[in-house]
């Protein structure tokens, strides 16, 4: 059984058990987390896919960690112009525990 669901504007396929990295969330590491926006659910008996989302269905995950993704560097340049900087992204560890609908 999986899951599609929106955090962040964004869009992640999960399954129980599970580890993703999501965009930071205000919550504490070892808090649990319950996501409604859910797009849709594949299990035994086929495809639910929402409208925009799927009704009644919860994903529940717990926070693992907190930490900042891998630096990219933004480089910059036109005629007598260079900026160079670099960016480090936030993001909240996530453990998929239940999915249910």
């Amino acid at each position: 059984m999986y899951a599609v669901i929106e955090s962040g504007s964004k869009q992640y396929r999960v399954a129980e058990g599970d580890v993703i990295n999501v965009e930071k969330l205000p919550v504490e590491v070892g808090e649990t987390v319950e996501f409604d926006r859910i797009l849709m659910v594949s299990s035994d008996s086929g495809p639910s896919i929402g409208t925009p989302t799927v009704d009644g269905a919860t994903v529940t995950a717990t926070v693992t960690n907190h930490g900042r993704g891998k630096k990219i560097i933004v480089y910059k340049h036109r005629k007598n112009y260079h900026k160079k900087q670099g960016h480090r992204q936030d993001y909240t560890s996530l453990k998929i525990e239940k999915i249910s609908v």
